[in-house]
């Protein structure tokens, strides 16, 4: 899980509309109803295609220089940022069971104290883990 940026091919369409081809990435690919819809629509995909990547173990292609892309005269070449961390707190909100063992004895001073321990578990693993999790 990482901060990503890729190259993506813009194009004008005869319609007016925009589609948007990440050539590094075998399937990643969205359009747009303007620019603007368009990258939008880019930076919402791109995430979630790494994702994928990343869930299936799948090898994430180092990303072109756009430099080195060819396009036509009704193409460019833009940059998409993404954060797949930043994607999965947003989209992923499924909460997950998971047992943890304690001492009897820390259990009980636990429980006198109120703390909601699934809540300190969590923010322990995201900063032991070095996640930022906005």
């Amino acid at each position: 899980m990482a901060k990503y940026v890729y190259p993506a091919i813009f194009t004008k369409e005869e319609n007016g509309l925009y589609s948007i081809n990440f050539p590094d990435i075998q399937g990643c690919y969205t359009s747009g109803q303007n620019l603007e819809d368009g990258h939008e629509m880019a930076s919402d995909v791109l995430p979630m295609v790494l994702c994928r990547l990343e869930d299936e173990n799948n090898e994430v292609p180092a990303p072109s220089d756009p430099k080195s892309i060819q396009v036509d005269d009704a193409s460019f070449v833009s940059l998409v940022a993404c954060d797949t961390v930043s994607y999965r707190v947003q989209e992923d909100t499924r909460a997950v069971r998971r047992n943890i063992t304690l001492p009897a004895w820390l259990d009980a001073a636990v429980s006198k104290t109120g703390l909601n321990v699934s809540g300190f578990v969590q923010r322990a693993l995201i900063n032991e883990l070095h996640l930022d999790s906005r």
